[in-house]
């Protein structure tokens, strides 16, 4: 079979995964002798746009972070190639949902959910404190840096969106099941009501959308949809698989993430100062939060004597 090159350096060596933006593949670049992940974008206005956009966003984050040290995916190249957009990465690992995948979607261990959702928390923030927002947090977007599963991981609306994405997140790898495992809009919002309770009143009336009349969701509890969300959902802390401190911390923490309110979600340096992460050994902190989390378990400790 003939070697196939997508430029004259590039040898693809296989495809990783295809979208509708197009395909990412591994290639050495044959110049520098390195293998990278290659997205080719589609030779579509509105990709080649998009595409635009997170070159910008990727190189206002290198600018920022240099050395990598907010975990944040490192763009090694760009060029267009007859009308496709290329962008080159480093090459990493499985996404935390291909591992969740292979493994039957057996629940992560306690233990590397709290180091995903702490490097997430870490991440995203960083983003935020740039001006940035992710908008499309999911465990297929969250990558190990490689197979060896050291719990570092690479991350690539307002920002309040993010942090719901990470609840929701932290719950799926903490079960093994999306917390809201549907593609119809009202069953959506439907099931959000039962896992969360009640849609605010004050937003349900701002919002523009045709699901509430009068401030309240119409849906018909009786239907077969109905049936299905009263049947196949709980209230959150229901789905708690231990009364442990730990187990009762991380459904806080979740929680805190899901409030319907994105005036008083809890932010993302809020987030890494909960309790779920005091465990994280000192070691393992990230950045301003290594001296955060000591500073406060001497205060807590002083206070105790």
């Amino acid at each position: 079979m003939a070697t196939c090159y997508i430029t004259d350096v590039h040898k693809i060596l296989a495809t990783l995964g295809e979208g509708t933006f197009g395909k990412v593949v591994k290639v050495k670049d044959m110049d520098m002798d390195r293998v990278m992940a290659l997205k080719i974008i589609k030779n579509v206005e509105k990709y080649r746009e998009a595409a635009k956009l997170e070159i910008n966003a990727l190189e206002k984050i290198a600018e920022k972070d240099p050395e990598g040290r907010n975990l944040c995916v490192k763009m090694l190249d760009w060029f267009d190639y007859r009308g496709h957009m290329c962008l080159a990465f480093e090459m990493l690992g499985l996404s935390v949902f291909d591992f969740l995948k292979d493994n039957n979607y057996q629940p992560y261990p306690l233990e590397a959910v709290r180091h995903i959702a702490y490097q997430m928390c870490y991440s995203v923030k960083f983003l935020h404190d740039n001006k940035l927002t992710h908008t499309d947090l999911k465990p297929e977007n969250i990558l190990f840096v490689d197979s060896d599963f050291e719990i570092m991981y690479k991350l690539g609306w307002a920002q309040p969106c993010d942090v719901w994405s990470i609840g929701c997140i932290v719950f799926e790898l903490y079960l093994g099941i999306t917390l809201f495992q549907t593609h119809d809009n009202r069953e959506h919002l439907a099931m959000m009501e039962r896992i969360l309770g009640p849609i605010p009143y004050r937003m349900a009336r701002k919002t523009k959308t045709k699901y509430f009349y009068h401030g309240k969701l119409d849906w018909d509890e009786k239907s077969s949809a109905g049936r299905y969300v009263r049947e196949n959902c709980k209230p959150l802390h229901r789905y708690q698989t231990s009364d442990d401190e730990d187990h009762r911390n991380l459904f806080d923490l979740v929680s805190r993430m899901l409030e319907y309110e994105p005036g008083t979600r809890i932010s993302l340096a809020e987030a890494l100062r909960h309790p779920f992460f005091d465990k994280i050994p000192t070691s393992q902190q990230l950045g301003d939060f290594r001296a955060a989390g000591d500073e406060a378990r001497e205060r807590s400790h002083s206070l105790s004597r």
